[in-house]
């Protein structure tokens, strides 16, 4: 069996950094809505720098991702939590330390990360 006390407090540290991201990416999107609703100048067709839309679909873009990785953390949490930290979710068998150490959040060992049978 792993222990998983330094699993735990580095999934906590991702996790609260996860949120901290999250928040900020929230405000970054209000920010450049209310940027884009208070401007009536063509950022589509300006040729100066990046467009409001591109900034608004990168910052989406980073916000969906974060929120899967905060979903994967909270999971990997859980799985510390139900005793089941370290296992592969589909054949059972054990997740290397190393691999741990790396992904902490992966619920796959190697061969079923890679999409092995």
């Amino acid at each position: 069996m792993i222990d998983t006390t330094g699993f735990r407090l580095l999934l906590e540290d991702e996790r609260a950094q996860k949120l901290t991201l999250l928040k900020d990416l929230d405000r970054d999107i209000t920010s450049v809505n209310a940027a884009r609703q208070d401007s009536n100048v063509d950022d589509e067709h300006d040729p100066e720098g990046s467009t409001i839309a591109f900034e608004l679909s990168q910052a989406t873009a980073l916000l969906k991702q974060s929120r899967a990785s905060l979903a994967q953390i909270e999971a990997a949490l859980g799985r510390i939590s139900q005793g089941t930290y370290g296992v592969c979710s589909v054949c059972g068998a054990a997740i290397p330390e190393g691999r741990l150490e790396a992904r902490p959040w992966t619920p796959f060992c190697v061969a079923h990360a890679s999409g092995r049978p």
